[in-house]
């Protein structure tokens, strides 16, 4: 099979979606109180700061371990990221829905209280069904998710055989990257949400080995935002999901 040099997966920086999830939660709310859909929600000034802070890694890095091409989900949040983490750099990019982040349907703004409160029967599904294959009404399960990633992986190595491409994207979408780059199971993946919160500006990425299989390198990390002196954001501790 085709395969791809380098691939990585970057997730936006802070919006301000997230600061507001992290309050409502904190502070007992059924709402989160957002005044944009989430296609439209930007980033904070802190997200922003990450962002450039990327940047300014992506610029360090070799001629020859840059990426080739760039490819971005279409919402804001997002898409800022990548304008602000590529400006100046010259690399191709293109907008993929497949990208999006997962929809909660009539989930959709409101805390893990709020759902307890104003959808017990779903709360309860949820709960019996387990997070890999719940799927909220007007929206998907992670199943759904990894279904259009994996056409897009597909996509990608077609198009991009030993090229180097970077994903910009959200925070479902890289634990469900290495469920599909490395063949994880569903309780290697439910294990991989429990022990870990993909950080806002993280990086992971995956280079061709001398078989040419996509391996793992580096997972969820935030060195790159240290060393450019941008602050790492860890709200969604508190509020990964409604449910």
């Amino acid at each position: 099979m085709a395969e791809l040099a380098t691939l990585w997966i970057i997730r936006h920086g802070e919006s301000t979606a997230n600061v507001a999830a992290t309050q409502a939660e904190a502070s007992g709310e059924e709402l989160i109180g957002l005044s944009h859909r989430d296609a439209d929600v930007p980033l904070s000034p802190t997200g922003e700061e990450q962002a450039r802070a990327t940047g300014r890694w992506l610029t360090g890095l070799p001629p020859g371990h840059r990426p080739d091409v760039a490819v971005v989900s279409p919402y804001l949040r997002a898409v800022s990221t990548a304008e602000l983490a590529l400006h100046g750099t010259g690399v191709p990019v293109s907008r993929d829905e497949r990208l999006r982040d997962r929809e909660l349907g009539i989930l959709d703004g409101l805390t893990g209280h709020g759902v307890r409160r104003r959808y017990p029967d779903e709360a309860e599904r949820r709960a019996r069904l387990g997070k890999f294959y719940y799927r909220p009404p007007g929206g998907e399960s992670w199943t759904d998710v990894a279904l259009r990633l994996r056409t897009l992986l597909g996509d990608l190595r077609r198009d991009h055989e030993g090229r180097r491409v970077l994903l910009f994207g959200h925070d479902a979408l890289v634990f469900l990257l290495r469920y599909l780059v490395e063949g994880l199971t569903e309780a290697d993946l439910m294990a991989l949400t429990r022990e870990h919160v993909i950080a806002n500006c993280s990086i992971t990425d995956w280079s061709a080995d001398e078989q040419g299989r996509l391996t793992l390198g580096g997972f969820n990390e935030v060195g790159h935002l240290h060393r450019q002196g941008a602050q790492p954001t860890r709200e969604d501790e508190i509020h990964a999901e409604p449910v």
